[in-house]
């Protein structure tokens, strides 16, 4: 063990070793499942428990991070009015970006699959979360210092926060609204922490679509030195 190790405080891993058919056999539902994930704008208002969105924070939250800091706050909102304050100044913005800011090069890839500025996802779903990265953290002297890799650390609570709202029965989108500083206003958030995406959550609409897109096969996404 490492100098220092014992004063840190360590404890046991906890890890049972799998026989190799049922890693094979949960590899495989797990992959199922996730490749059966869709990324739809078409919400339904059905309401759902407040539970299962903190067991989806609550899984995001077990993803590794820079340091152990957990640079992430999940704002979770369900209330109708403050939806809709949401969503009309991240129409305001939206309409300015795709009139004016968005660059051709942009705009190009995003015809095919349909978007615009207007955003009822925001107010159609049950619940919207808001997930802020946080670039400074409280010291033990009570000063801010910098935290470390947050954006990677909140890239992978984002996904397993993903994986959980797949793995309970409901959908999600991954809205970035541009430039987002009016998400940390409206919410009340401190000055250093940084939206980083709005993710509407709930049952898909009945009428739901999504694009007709396929996924890049496994050797265009990897490369392999045997």
């Amino acid at each position: 063990m490492a100098d220092g190790a014992e004063e840190l405080g360590f404890i046991d891993l906890e890890f049972i070793e799998l026989s190799k058919e049922d890693m094979s056999n949960q590899a495989s539902d797990f992959f199922n499942l996730m490749n059966k994930r869709r990324t739809t704008r078409h919400f339904s208002k059905k309401e759902v428990p407040r539970e299962l969105i903190e067991f989806a924070i609550k899984t995001a939250g077990t993803a590794p991070s820079g340091a152990h800091l957990q640079p992430w706050t999940f704002v979770a909102i369900s209330n109708n009015d403050l939806k809709r304050k949401i969503r009309k100044a991240a129409e305001e913005e939206e309409k300015k970006t795709y009139s004016k800011r968005m660059p051709e090069a942009w705009a190009e890839l995003l015809r095919p699959l349909g978007t615009d500025y207007v955003k009822e996802h925001i107010t159609d779903a049950p619940w919207i979360i808001v997930i802020f990265r946080q670039t400074k953290r409280t010291r033990e002297n009570g000063d801010l210092g910098p935290t470390y890799y947050s954006q990677e650390s909140c890239g992978i609570a984002v996904g397993l926060f993903i994986a959980a709202i797949q793995n309970m029965g409901l959908t999600t989108l991954t809205h970035t609204p541009s430039p987002m500083k009016f998400l940390r206003d409206i919410l009340g958030r401190p000055e250093h922490e940084n939206a980083m995406l709005l993710m509407p959550v709930g049952y898909p609409a009945n009428n739901a679509k999504v694009p007709d897109i396929a996924r890049k096969n496994i050797d265009e996404i990897s490369e392999w030195f045997d």
